[in-house]
């Protein structure tokens, strides 16, 4: 084969051989490549790009055609010249290989990992070069020309890429002082996405180097304008502390860092590893003042943000950590430490300067060096995705002047014990900051337009800010729907959790990772809880549904609340514990119990639960000398008294 197949999905979505464009087919065809090329290499189930073509409402033949749509992109290309197999049927999907394709956003991560590398390495113009060539890459918006909810969120994916990268080239541009030919390329990103923040500082800089000092104060006030007339909040840290600067005329602002070449030693590097801040980040006011209140100057503090999936535990730590990044000068380290310690120490070490030659094969070799290096700095660890203890235990610096933030799904009981953690564990976002976050993803005066439809939406979302953006992401790909259209969908049980995952953050997925932890009898009562449509549970109920002692159902529900798929809500009269399971979760339990239970084991269960709301509305009224008419009244809203589903009303009607 003389002749590459390339594949282009950052603009209109396009297919080639060598010089020689290839006419891709309908709009399905468009679409099931578009999946294919989104995770080269990777198998795409049948069910996922039948829900990629028909959005949730597939008909009855849906993988017969797919699978005809495949055959045809594989003529197609073979038609083309293209004589190998592209597209490789790979239970339960199919695969688009790798070898002999070329596929610009791979290249463009490609491109943006070794910029990335080559700046941390101090080759600021190796870097330049690199992501200078990763944005040339774009032809126009990403997958123009192909529609479906998986492949439109992926498309925005894409383009904050796109944008994150343009502002990590600027960010380089400004260090090798060409803040003259920045002005233009950053007026015009300004203009049309005008509520970032890093690139409106960029611009800022870039301003006032050129020595145009009044109008980087005017780039200052048409934001703070734009800030508090659309949301009524004031502009970010960052750029008040630009904007204090500049009033100063700050020394540290004329200072572009050294220009270093990829052979130069560096002997003590500053890392800063931190995330672009959260776009549009929403609330978690009490939450950012307890993060806060967790810093110390004397001694090494560690803080612990623990929930479920989708709460916004990563979006919170990075938000508050590029919060307070100037605060730790010594440097911000950021690391996902499902890696593994020793690949995240590795990387930590190199980010500090130290030679590939220094630094041992040997965990504890490693982590002692690096506690070495960061024993007189002050700087900042963030720790993300703790599975456990162990994970983190050596990424712990001895400083007395660091600071540790990690988050976790789970209970970290030893890093709480044993190293005196500070815990902050995050709950679903205030209602208030729930449709603020929905009107920041999607246009505020699209929310404005159905206040009541906008909050409906977000209490079926659950109000998790993962949940919030993924269904503020529909809206935004779709100007013509209305919040009303996108809450009926959402309105509908059986598919819900359908309508609102995305190609990245698929709810199923996120909710079985934790599955995965537990034990059979753990993992039963949780799809049996998904069969109750109630707002909260008791301990015996968790008995009845597994037929099993109060202290062990107990046991099996506090795991529940640890591994953040029940929340605690409170307590009854008597003191006793009482709990829910959120929404989605419950769902989810539903259908893995519709899956893995039997009809006859789900009837039992249900029946020894609705048998005790039989005898507690019967002992009731016994102990307490209901009158007929009181017990009607109790019948009519049960949930006065104990936990009653409305399909459970006739029977405890018929019981009396």
């Amino acid at each position: 084969m003389n002749n590459r197949l390339h594949i282009g999905v950052l603009g209109m979505l396009q297919a080639g051989v060598g010089d020689t464009q290839i006419a891709i087919g309908g709009s399905r065809q468009r679409t099931i490549l578009a999946m294919l090329a989104l995770a080269p290499g990777q198998v795409v189930s049948v069910d996922a790009l039948v829900e990629a073509v028909w959005n949730g409402r597939p008909p009855a033949t849906g993988r017969t055609q797919v699978a005809i749509c495949v055959a045809a992109l594989r003529k197609t290309f073979k038609t083309a010249g293209f004589h190998d197999d592209v597209i490789i049927t790979s239970a339960p999907g199919y695969l688009l290989r790798t070898d002999g394709v070329r596929i610009d956003a791979v290249e463009f991560a490609e491109l943006t990992d070794k910029g990335e590398a080559a700046a941390e390495a101090g080759d600021l113009a190796e870097a330049a070069r690199c992501l200078d060539a990763a944005q040339k890459l774009w032809r126009g918006p990403a997958l123009t020309g192909v529609s479906g909810l998986s492949v439109e969120i992926e498309a925005a994916r894409l383009e904050e890429l796109r944008l994150a990268v343009h502002e990590k080239h600027a960010a380089i541009r400004l260090d090798l002082g060409q803040h003259n030919d920045l002005i233009g390329e950053l007026t015009t990103l300004v203009r049309e996405h005008p509520l970032r923040e890093q690139s409106r500082a960029q611009l800022m800089l870039a301003q006032y180097r050129a020595g145009r000092r009044a109008e980087s104060l005017a780039t200052f006030r048409d934001g703070q304008r734009l800030s508090i007339s659309e949301f009524g909040l004031e502009l970010g840290p960052s750029l008040r502390k630009m904007h204090d600067a500049i009033l100063r005329d700050d020394p540290g602002l004329t200072a572009a860092r050294p220009v270093r070449t990829a052979d130069s030693p560096l002997r003590h590097r500053v890392p800063a590893q931190l995330p672009a801040d959260v776009p549009g980040f929403t609330g978690r006011a009490d939450e950012i003042a307890a993060l806060d209140g967790m810093v110390g100057d004397t001694e090494l503090t560690i803080g612990l943000i623990t929930g479920g999936a989708g709460v916004g535990k990563t979006g919170l730590a990075v938000h508050w950590a590029n919060r307070v990044a100037d605060d730790f000068p010594g440097g911000q380290l950021f690391a996902d430490v499902s890696a593994g310690p020793k690949a995240v120490l590795g990387a930590f070490l190199r980010a500090l300067g130290v030679p590939d030659d220094l630094i041992r094969d040997d965990v504890e070799e490693r982590a002692a060096l690096y506690r070495s290096i960061l024993r007189d700095r002050r700087a900042l660890v963030v720790l993300d995705n703790a599975a456990s203890f162990g994970e983190i235990r050596p990424l712990l610096p001895g400083s007395a002047q660091c600071h540790v933030l990690v988050t976790s799904r789970g209970q970290l009981y030893d890093l709480l014990g044993q190293h005196g953690a500070h815990q902050l564990r995050l709950g679903a976002l205030a209602p208030t900051d729930a449709v603020s976050l929905l009107g920041a993803v999607a246009g505020n005066a699209r929310v404005t337009a159905d206040p009541g439809a906008t909050h409906q939406l977000a209490e079926l979302c659950d109000r998790l800010p993962l949940v919030l953006r993924t269904a503020g992401a529909r809206l935004a790909a779709k100007p013509h729907w209305s919040v009303r259209h996108l809450l009926d969908k959402v309105a509908d049980e059986a598919h819900r959790l359908d309508e609102l995952s995305g190609a990245e953050h698929d709810l199923r997925a996120g909710f079985a990772v934790s599955c995965r932890e537990l034990t059979e009898p753990e993992s039963a009562l949780f799809r049996r809880l998904g069969l109750l449509t109630v707002p909260e549970v008791s301990v015996w109920i968790g008995a009845a549904l597994l037929d099993t002692t109060a202290n062990r159902a107990e046991k099996h529900m506090e795991r529940l609340v640890d591994l953040q798929l029940l929340d605690v809500v409170g307590t009854d009269p008597t003191g006793a514990v009482r709990y829910r399971q959120p929404e989605l979760i419950r769902l989810y339990a539903k259908e893995l119990c519709e899956e893995h239970d039997s009809r006859q084991v789900r009837l039992r269960a249900c029946e020894r639960v609705f048998s005790g709301w039989l005898s507690m509305a019967v002992d009731g009224r016994r102990s307490t000398g209901f009158d007929g008419q009181r017990l009607e009244d109790l019948l009519r809203d049960p949930s006065t008294l104990f936990d009653v589903p409305a399909d459970a009303i006739p029977s405890l009607r018929a019981a009396y």
